[in-house]
């Protein structure tokens, strides 16, 4: 399994005015489902944040996004290893296979795959 990429994800209502500020970074919109929002580098395309106002499916928002090469395998191992999962895998509308799983600091950790 290996890591494609790691995303923060912020938890706001100002999605215009985070746009703008991270804006000023030099980050672009390059997806927006209107309750998340993701900027990205156009000199590093893996240089990501999310503007998130809350999780369409989920019960809660998660803190990052960690995209792996294979959502299953990583299922199977926090599975394994008795880590708390907090959403379950699933297939969602929008094209990514995902679960959440909390990290040992209590952070939420949305890990994900490209279908």
């Amino acid at each position: 399994m290996a890591v494609r990429r790691v995303v923060p994800n912020i938890q706001s209502e100002a999605a215009q005015e985070s746009r703008e500020f991270y804006g000023l970074l030099g980050f672009e919109e390059v997806m927006n489902h209107g309750w998340i929002m993701t900027l990205a580098s156009p000199s590093s395309p893996a240089a990501q944040i999310s503007i998130m106002a809350g999780d369409k499916t989920a019960p809660v928002t998660p803190d990052m996004s960690v995209e792996v090469d294979d959502v299953d395998a990583a299922y199977a191992v926090m599975r394994e290893s008795g880590a708390e999962i907090i959403h379950p895998l699933q297939d969602e509308e929008w094209g990514v296979r995902r679960f959440f799983v909390r990290d040992p600091s209590g952070r939420v950790v949305n890990v994900l795959g490209h279908r």
